[in-house]
């Protein structure tokens, strides 16, 4: 089995993107007997306050150490768009050689797009 890290954008409105984020990986576990999926940026969400700066940056350092550490195989892009923060995954895994899978329409034009920008 792989685990994969399901990346989505947080920000704006935030509890309904951690709704979206519930039915990705309902969704994976239920008709993905092959895969993990892996969100545990899930519960600093809830644990930690985006809007308090120290609190923030805690959440950001547990999120990289995970990708440091490998604990999952690949990495899935999810949402309406590639937020900041998904961009430094996206920068994060690709120095990790950890493959990235743009999974919906947005986060695919989207990848494409700055891949196009960077190779100019």
């Amino acid at each position: 089995m792989k685990i994969v890290y399901i990346a989505h954008p947080i920000s704006g409105n935030i509890l309904e993107n951690l709704k979206k984020i519930i039915i990705i990986i309902r969704e994976l576990n239920l008709k993905r007997r092959d895969i993990i999926p892996f969100a545990h940026y899930f519960v600093d969400c809830y644990a930690l306050h985006d809007s308090i700066p120290f609190e923030r940056k805690r959440g950001i350092k547990n999120d990289k150490e995970f990708f440091r550490r490998k604990i999952f195989d690949e990495l899935w892009l999810y949402g309406d768009r590639i937020s900041d923060g998904m961009w430094d995954e996206i920068k994060l895994a690709t120095s990790l050689n950890i493959p990235i899978y743009a999974k919906s329409k947005e986060t695919k034009k989207a990848l494409i797009t700055k891949i196009l920008k960077l190779k100019k």
